[in-house]
């Protein structure tokens, strides 16, 4: 695939990913220790993104640096909410996923009539 293309679907993804966290373009530049212009233009793919600013945009937005390139196409079909939660309920016990299980069963059966 063009590196263009590739590009603009990684700066997709970096915006999305920074909309969702509610941060402001200052903010992410701020963090990065860029210029608000250089966030703007990583997310609009006209600026490659160092593998160092990559790692540190997962990190600020909690995302897997698979999610941006395209590589775990599992966490970009998933909403970002979700994503994360499935992120973070991997880090648990055997017991306590089966615990989690069981209460978002309880969730949805409570849900299921009322909304």
């Amino acid at each position: 695939m063009n590196d263009d293309i590739e590009r603009r679907r990684l700066g997709e993804r970096l915006r999305k990913a920074r909309e969702y966290v509610g941060y402001s373009q200052d903010e992410t530049a701020a963090f990065l220790r860029v210029t608000r212009t250089a966030v703007t233009n990583m997310e609009s793919g006209q600026r490659k993104v160092e593998a160092i600013e990559l790692k540190r945009l997962a990190e600020l937005f909690k995302q897997p640096v698979g999610y941006f390139t395209g590589e775990d196409e599992a966490s970009v079909s998933l909403p970002a909410d979700v994503a994360h939660l499935a992120r973070e309920a991997a880090k648990l016990s055997a017991k306590d996923r089966d615990e989690l299980a069981r209460f978002a069963e309880f969730l949805k059966t409570r849900s299921d009539g009322g909304d």
